[in-house]
């Protein structure tokens, strides 16, 4: 018999966007109704389905197993897997007075390797009482935990199957923590951000009534991973706090099939959605394998934008694709936010296209200073931001100089927030998270500007290439480089390296297999797009399939990609640099 979705409305609950002092008391509420979870395969079948009232139950009952074997305030490490399973532990976790700590499946983390590094900083880092994930990863978590006698590893099996304790569950009220949130470490070892009640239903507050605007009947559909905040706040606990179904696929199905994300949605008249630029950019590309008449996605009215830079290219070939099967431009909402703050910290007024200011890269580089491209800007300085919106009711956002003073719009500087939702720091690094606050002030390490009162994000301060006094954005070259025929969309990583005798850019490639004239051709093109968008030379890398280094929530870390060129991960031959083949263009290695 088939599993049935929850229904989109409830029948007498009334609904209420935010407002709740804490989860529990936020699940509590939504349990009176009928709306709920789902959980799709890879053939667009319900597999399993649970209503909140189901969920209460069934996290109580497993909270009154927890809280008999762990000390309240405990720090529980989990696999977020995409499962009913990770959900009710997670949840479990708010009505014992647990910390959950979510952390990421085994994918795009560099093999098995990296993927434990992840996991046991993750769970050394939360000084985890227990580590919990599906029955396949178990080994991997005993691994991780190693000798350390201090951390219980378990499965979801066999904490469903534990016995109930003599102390009674006492849920999480306002004030207390909520969750140990994983920053996806694209520049760092990953850090432990401390979410609180407080500061998480402060955000999800202002997310449901002033960004989304949430209103009864809407349905979220999501492929994002759970241990990701844009997943863990935005695609369960936002639903839930404005009593929405939520239909979910896992990450991994995405990837597979990236038009069964628009099928769910088109199935289930979905009216809110998120993904990073590459999510749609994917399903673009995919799109000719969806027959006039299968999609509709006509209802959908937020299609949000995050997690990374807002590529409006992609959003573009994504809109061209998809009008014919009722998608609107308008429903594009590119949003700006982190795990520091929760989630979002920014969001643009909905139902509207989305606004993309067009910069004369030469004159940002010179003064940083983004200023309008005219008429007679070449097409290869020519670059398009996208507003990301203005900063949510109780927030503010402030772009600051290098000494610290605020700037007027279109000067490029470093983003500061402060609000509610703010984190109070890092789990047990006090260092870092005292260097991250100026005051009330969040230093977020990212850059932009402001552009009629809205943010404009052009990149990460870390990531930022300095050669000869010059401001060169990595992803201005990445991006250039991908359009090279043969390149794979993500498959380019730009940084710098200090050789001794200043700073030089390093540009690391993914190529496929290819005899040696077509890597010498590949070269000579590369280092003209690279002259053509840095006006620099660069050393090429051109490295084998599956080289790049991804963050847990998918983001390129380059960080992680310039240490594997300076470990010499790279175990290419040295051939004839494009720099002797072509002067002035690029040093190369293959």
């Amino acid at each position: 018999m088939a599993v049935q979705s929850t229904p989109s409305a409830n029948k007498t609950l009334e609904h209420q966007a935010g407002g709740f002092a804490s989860i529990p008391e936020a699940l509590d509420y939504a349990a009176r109704g009928e709306t709920g979870v789902n959980f799709f395969n890879l053939r667009g079948e319900v597999y399993a389905s649970m209503a909140y009232a189901e969920v209460l139950e069934k996290a109580k009952l497993l909270a009154d197993k927890l809280a008999g074997r762990y000390e309240r305030g405990a720090r529980i490490a989990i696999i977020a897997e995409t499962s009913p399973t990770f959900l009710l532990t997670f949840f479990a976790c708010q009505c014992a007075g647990l910390v959950p700590a979510p952390m990421p499946m085994p994918v795009n983390l560099g093999g098995k390797d990296g993927y434990l590094r992840q996991i046991t900083q993750m769970i050394s880092g939360a000084d985890a009482a227990a580590a919990i994930g599906p029955a396949e990863l178990k080994e991997f978590l005993m691994e991780a935990a190693g000798d350390s006698g201090d951390v219980e590893i378990l499965d979801f099996e066999e904490v469903a199957a534990l016995s109930i304790g003599s102390t009674a569950a006492k849920p999480f009220g306002p004030g207390e923590n909520c969750y140990i949130q994983y920053s996806s470490g694209s520049t760092s070892a990953p850090k432990g951000v401390i979410g609180t009640q407080n500061s998480v239903t402060a955000n999800l507050t202002a997310i449901t009534r002033h960004g989304l605007m949430a209103r009864a009947g809407d349905r979220a559909v999501s492929w994002l991973p759970l241990y990701h905040d844009m997943g863990l706040i935005g695609f369960l606990l936002a639903p839930l706090f404005a009593q929405l179904s939520v239909d979910y696929l896992s990450t991994s199905d995405f990837v597979r099939r990236p038009l069964l994300w628009l099928r769910i949605m088109s199935d289930q008249k979905a009216t809110l959605t998120y993904s990073p630029s590459f999510g749609y950019d994917l399903a673009a590309k995919r799109s000719a394998r969806a027959e006039p008449g299968s999609i509709d996605l006509s209802t959908l009215r937020v299609a949000g934008i995050g997690g990374d830079m807002v590529r409006a290219e992609a959003l573009n070939a994504f809109a061209d694709a998809f009008e014919p099967f009722g998608f609107s431009r308008k429903s594009f909402t590119p949003s700006y936010g982190m795990a520091e703050a929760t989630l979002a910290i920014a969001f643009p007024q909905l139902d509207r296209e989305i606004i993309v200011d067009q910069v004369d890269m030469r004159h940002y580089t010179r003064s940083g200073i983004a200023q309008p491209a005219s008429a007679v800007t070449s097409p290869e300085h020519n670059r398009g931001f996208v507003l990301c919106g203005a900063a949510l009711p109780g927030h503010d956002i402030e772009v600051r100089n290098e000494k610290g003073d605020a700037v007027d719009e279109r000067v490029v500087g470093r983003i500061f927030i402060k609000g509610p939702s703010l984190t109070p720091g890092y789990y047990s690094a006090p260092k870092s998270s005292a260097e991250m606050y100026h005051g009330e002030w969040l230093d977020t390490g990212d850059m932009g500007y402001m552009l009629d009162g809205e943010i404009v994000i052009t990149g990460r301060a870390k990531d930022l290439i300095i050669i000869n006094g010059r401001n060169i954005w990595p992803q201005d070259i990445e991006w250039a480089v991908e359009k090279v025929e043969g390149v794979r969309s993500g498959g380019v990583a730009a940084f710098s390296v200090d050789d001794g005798q200043g700073e030089k850019i390093v540009v690391v490639v993914e190529r496929r297999g290819m005899d040696d004239e077509a890597r010498e051709i590949m070269k000579r093109e590369i280092a003209k797009v690279i002259q053509n968008a840095a006006g620099a030379p660069a050393t090429i890398v051109l490295a084998r399939p599956h080289s790049m280094v991804m963050t847990s929530s998918g983001k390129l870390s380059r960080a992680k990609v310039k240490q594997k060129y300076l470990d010499g991960a790279f175990d290419e031959t040295v051939a004839k640099s494009a720099a002797e083949a072509s002067p002035a263009m690029a040093e190369a290695r293959v």
